[in-house]
C-alpha cells in the first residue's frame, strides 16, 4: 500500500472475490471481478439484486476468459437467476465488451448515456477517426517519430473491435441527475467527462454507495487523453470539473470503483487526484519553460518506464491533455514548426500557482 492509499479506508481489507464467485459489499450489492489482458489486470463488476434476477454494472471484455468467468458466476452464485439489465458506465472495452453477448443471452436492454453508446458503436465498427490508424498522423503531429511504434499503432485497426465485436443496436439512455430504480433502491446518475465522452457513475443515498466507474479510482489516476477524433480537446479540465460533481456526497460513502478495492474516503481521494494533476502540470510547465516541447518529448518526463504501443498511445494522449490545459489557460503557447510538429513553450510573463 502506497502512502496515499493508506489515507483511505478499505472496509474489506485485502479480500477479493475469487474467480467464479461474488462478494456482497452492501445489502443487495455484490462484487464480481474479471481478468483483463492488460497491465491493469482486472475490472470490478457490480451486481444489484432484483426481484427474481440481477442488474449488472459493466461487463468485461469479449474474450474467452471473461466468458468463462461469467459462466461460472451464472451457474454458481447467481443460482441460475437471469440478468434483467446491463448498465455500462462508459464505452471502454473492459466496461462494454460483453454487453451484446449478455443482452442477447438474456433478452435484456443495455443502459448507457448517449455519448458513450455512440462512441461504442463507432469504435466497434472501426470507423475512420476512431480506429487505430487514425492515431498515427495525430501522434506524428505531436512529435512521435519512432517508425516501429508508428507501425504498431497503424496495425491496431481491429484493436477495439477485437474486444468489443458488437454493441446492441438499441439502448436505454441514461442522463445526468436521472433516478434509476435498481436493486430495490433509487440510484442517481452522475455524469463525468474527460476520461470518456459521457461517463455515468451511480449514487444510492439510501445505501450510501457510489459506483464510481473509472471517475474515482483508489490507487491509480484515471487516464485523460486527447485523441485524433477531437484533437483540440481539453479533457483534463473536463475531468477536474467533473470531480466537483462528487464533492457533495457524504464523506463516508462506500466507493465501488472499476479497478482496485472498495474504499471510503472519497473527499480525501478527490483531493489526492487534484494534487496529483497539479504536480504533473507543474512538471510539464517546467519542461516547457525555456525550450518548446512536443507531447512526445513530455512522455518520458511524465512516464519514467518503458512503454509498449498500447501504453504509449495513452501516455501520449495524457501528456497532450496536460499541455492542452496549460495552453487553454494561457500558461503556454502552441507553435507549429515548418515540418508540422506541434510544440508548446511557456508564455512570457506568466505567473501561475500550480
Amino acid at each position: 500500500m502506497n502512502p496515499l492509499e493508506s489515507q483511505l479506508d478499505y472496509p474489506f481489507g485485502d479480500t477479493l472475490p475469487a474467480a467464479g464467485t461474488i462478494l456482497e459489499v452492501a445489502p443487495g450489492v455484490a462484487w464480481m471481478r474479471l481478468p483483463l489482458p492488460f497491465a491493469l489486470d482486472h475490472i470490478n463488476l457490480w451486481l444489484l439484486r432484483e426481484a427474481g434476477g440481477w442488474s449488472v454494472v459493466d461487463c468485461g471484455v469479449a474474450l474467452d476468459a471473461s466468458k468463462q468467468a461469467w459462466e461460472a458466476v451464472l451457474a454458481g452464485p447467481l443460482a441460475g437467476q437471469p440478468l434483467q439489465r446491463v448498465i455500462a458506465t462508459h464505452c471502454h472495452p473492459d466496461h462494454v465488451g460483453l454487453a451484446d453477448w449478455l443482452c442477447q443471452r438474456f433478452g435484456v436492454s443495455l443502459w448507457m448515456t448517449a455519448g458513450e453508446y455512440a462512441f461504442a458503436r463507432m469504435m466497434s465498427a472501426g470507423l475512420p477517426g476512431v480506429d487505430g490508424p487514425s492515431a498515427v498522423p495525430h501522434f506524428e503531429r505531436h512529435g512521435l517519430a519512432d517508425p516501429d511504434m508508428l507501425e504498431k499503432m497503424r496495425s491496431r485497426k481491429n484493436y477495439y473491435p477485437s474486444l468489443v465485436p458488437s454493441v446492441p443496436t438499441e439502448y436505454v439512455r441514461l442522463q445526468d441527475g436521472q433516478a434509476v430504480a435498481a436493486g430495490g433502491s433509487s440510484w442517481q446518475v452522475i455524469t463525468g467527462f474527460g476520461h470518456s465522452p459521457e461517463h455515468a457513475a451511480l449514487y444510492c443515498a439510501e445505501r450510501n454507495v457510489l459506483i464510481s466507474g473509472d471517475m474515482v479510482l483508489p490507487r491509480i489516476s484515471t487516464n485523460m487523453s486527447v485523441f485524433a477524433v477531437e484533437p483540440e480537446a481539453n479533457p483534463l479540465q473536463q475531468y477536474l470539473d467533473s470531480l466537483q460533481r462528487f464533492a457533495n456526497l457524504p464523506a463516508d460513502v462506500l466507493v465501488l470503483p472499476s479497478h482496485g478495492r472498495p474504499f471510503r474516503g472519497l473527499h480525501t481521494r478527490i483531493s489526492q487526484l487534484r494534487a496529483h494533476h497539479d504536480a504533473r502540470l507543474a512538471e510539464v510547465l517546467a519542461a516547457c519553460a525555456d525550450v518548446p516541447r512536443s507531447a512526445a518529448e513530455i512522455v518520458p518526463i511524465m512516464f519514467r518506464r518503458p512503454l509498449d504501443a498500447h501504453q504509449l498511445s495513452f501516455a501520449l494522449g495524457e501528456a497532450l491533455a496536460h499541455l492542452h490545459k496549460l495552453w487553454r489557460d494561457g500558461i503556454v503557447r502552441r507553435n507549429t514548426s515548418d515540418n508540422g510538429i506541434i510544440r508548446f513553450i511557456k508564455a512570457h510573463k506568466v505567473t501561475v500557482g500550480l
